[in-house]
């Protein structure tokens, strides 16, 4: 089988970045690749698949966290509900990654769990898009969003999880990977807080 290309969630040629959306949106890109690999892998690499997916989960929820929800709670009509909402469908996902990481990857029952997470992953996706990421396109200008899109909160996210790691850096990954979901979810994220400098 060849092997499927991943792109990675730091690339910096990707000109299409120039706001928050548009940064976010590739995230959801990657993020659909990342399942299709878990899917079409097995043993080891699915494993691995399975880990960079919840890195990269962790990676965007953190810049949502950091940027996307404070600004539709103070700027959007509306916006302690949305977000509410959406932190809602953060806390069902990460139910399921729980059970999912207590499986076998190569078990009967991995799959259809991985894809029941997969649609309330795509889901949720799709409200961010709908009520937030539509809101802060319709509420900023370019300027505004194109300085929303250089946050340290996005960029330190982006360089913390690449969605396949660099030459280089295979410890650190090695190192991300060990334990159960909801650690590694948690070094993640704080492993970005602290590139942000924060506490």
């Amino acid at each position: 089988m060849s092997e499927l290309k991943t792109p990675q969630a730091g690339d910096d040629h990707r000109s299409l970045d120039d706001d928050v959306v548009s940064l976010l949106m590739r995230q959801h890109g990657d993020i659909r690749n990342l399942f299709d690999e878990v899917e079409a892998t097995s043993g080891e690499e699915r494993r691995d698949a399975f880990r960079r997916l919840v890195r990269l989960l962790a990676v965007h929820e953190t810049a949502e966290e950091e940027v996307v929800h404070p600004f539709v709670r103070r700027s959007v009509a509306g916006g302690q509900e949305i977000v509410e909402d959406r932190l809602k469908e953060e806390r069902e996902a990460k139910e399921i990654l729980a059970v999912l990481d207590d499986m076998d990857p190569d078990g009967p029952d991995f799959l259809p769990k991985l894809i029941e997470l997969r649609r309330d992953v795509q889901m949720h996706a799709r409200a961010e898009e709908r009520y937030e990421f539509i809101h802060i396109r319709r509420s900023t200008d370019v300027t505004d969003l194109a300085a929303m899109a250089k946050a340290k909160a996005i960029k330190a996210a982006e360089a913390m999880a690449p969605t396949r790691p660099h030459t280089g850096v295979e410890s650190g990954a090695k190192n991300m990977a060990l334990g159960p979901v909801a650690a590694l979810m948690a070094r993640t994220k704080d492993t970005v807080r602290k590139a942000m400098g924060g506490s």
